[in-house]
C-alpha cells in the first residue's frame, strides 16, 4: 500500500476515517492501516487519532508533497499529474522522459531537492534539499514551432503575479525570464520545447523559486535573493505552488499562450527592464540602446542613439542596475 492512498483519503475530509473504513476502501487490514500512519507520522505529517473516531489530518509537513498542493489547485489542466520527487538530477529532463512516454498535457514534476538543475546557457543551478520549489510544467498545444514565442513570457507574468499576491512583495519582470525583487534574481525560467517539422510535441517550462534560502554562494550572493531573505518570513512551499500553478492555467486560458494585448499590457507594467539601458551582442558586436518595450512575440524593443529600433529574441542581455 502507498501512503498517498491514504493521503488520499485523509486529505478528502475534514472529519475523522474510521480505520476499519480506510481498511475496507484500502482492502487491507486495520493492523496495516496503523502502520502506514505511523509511517506518514514519521515523515512530518500530523495525523490525530481518536478511539471510535478514527484518523484525520492535522497539518502537513513543511516540503513539498504532492497531496498538499493538490489541495490548493483549482485548475482543470495544469496539475491534473502532479508528482513530487525526493530528488532528482532536474525535473525539465524527468518530465522530457514523460512527455517522450506520452503523459498528457498539464503534467507537473517537482522535486524537494535537484542536483543538477538547468539554466540558461547551459548553466547548472543547484539547491540544498528543502529550500526552494524546483517543477516544470508540460504542454501539449497545437501549434506550431514559430508560435510558442509567448510561452515563456506569460508563464513570467504568471509567477510574477502569483508572487506578488502571495507575498505583497513587489516582484518585476527581468526580460525574459526571471523574476526579480530590487536588482536581485528571486526566480529562474527555462522553457524547451520538442517539435516534428511543423507541430509542436511538447513545450517544457522549468521553474526555480527561491523560497527558504537564507545564503547564496559568494560568487552570486549580490545579485540573488529569496522571499525568506526579502520578508523575513519562510512561506508554506506547498500553498506556494499551487498558486503558482493557479495562476499560470489561468494566464494560459485567458490568452490562449498568445501574447494578447492584455497580458502584454500588463507584462510591460511589470518589466524592469523597459526603460533602461540594455546590452547584448549581435554578430560578434556588441550593441546597447534603451529597451524601449515588448512587441506581441515577446521580443524586447531596443531603440538606439539614433532614434532607430531593433528586436532582440534570444541571447543574453544585460539591464543597467539590475544583477
Amino acid at each position: 500500500m502507498e501512503h498517498s492512498k491514504i493521503l488520499e483519503i485523509l486529505t478528502s475530509s475534514d472529519e475523522y476515517v474510521s480505520g476499519q473504513a480506510l481498511a475496507r476502501t484500502l482492502g487491507v487490514t486495520r493492523q496495516a492501516v496503523w502502520k502506514e500512519i505511523n509511517a506518514l507520522r514519521d515523515r512530518g505529517f500530523q495525523i490525530e487519532s481518536v478511539p471510535n473516531r478514527g484518523y484525520r489530518l492535522g497539518s502537513m509537513p513543511d516540503y513539498l508533497v504532492a497531496e498538499a498542493v493538490k489541495r490548493e489547485l483549482n485548475t482543470a489542466i495544469i496539475g491534473s499529474e502532479l508528482t513530487v520527487l525526493d530528488s532528482v538530477g532536474s525535473t525539465n529532463d524527468y518530465l522530457k522522459q514523460l512527455g517522450n512516454n506520452g503523459c498528457k498535457s498539464g503534467t507537473v514534476v517537482a522535486a524537494r531537492e535537484q542536483v543538477s538543475g538547468k539554466g540558461r546557457l547551459g548553466r547548472v543551478w543547484k539547491t540544498k534539499k528543502d529550500e526552494n520549489v524546483m517543477f516544470s510544467v508540460l504542454l501539449r498545444p497545437k501549434m506550431a514551432p514559430s508560435e510558442v514565442s509567448a510561452v515563456t513570457p506569460l508563464a513570467g507574468l504568471a509567477v510574477c503575479k502569483a508572487l506578488r499576491e502571495f507575498t505583497g512583495l513587489d516582484c518585476r519582470i527581468k526580460w525574459p525570464n526571471d523574476v526579480i525583487v530590487g536588482r536581485k534574481k528571486l526566480v529562474g525560467i527555462l522553457t524547451e520545447m520538442s517539435a516534428e517539422f511543423d507541430a509542436v510535441e511538447y513545450i517544457i517550462i522549468g521553474i526555480g523559486i527561491n523560497v527558504n534560502q537564507s545564503e547564496f554562494p559568494e560568487e552570486i550572493a549580490h545579485k540573488a535573493t529569496s522571499l525568506l531573505l526579502e520578508t523575513g518570513k519562510k512561506f508554506d512551499k506547498n500553498k506556494l505552488l499551487a498558486a503558482v500553478l493557479n495562476q499560470m492555467e489561468a494566464e494560459f486560458i485567458n490568452s490562449n499562450l498568445e501574447l494578447s494585448a492584455g497580458a502584454l499590457e500588463e507584462y510591460t507594467s511589470l518589466c524592469a527592464t523597459v526603460g533602461k539601458t540594455v546590452s547584448f551582442s549581435r554578430g560578434g558586436t556588441k550593441l546597447s540602446g534603451i529597451a524601449a518595450g515588448v512587441a506581441e512575440n515577446g521580443e524586447l524593443i531596443v531603440m538606439f542613439n539614433d532614434g532607430t529600433e531593433c528586436r532582440v529574441n534570444s541571447g543574453e542581455v544585460t539591464a543597467q542596475g539590475i544583477y
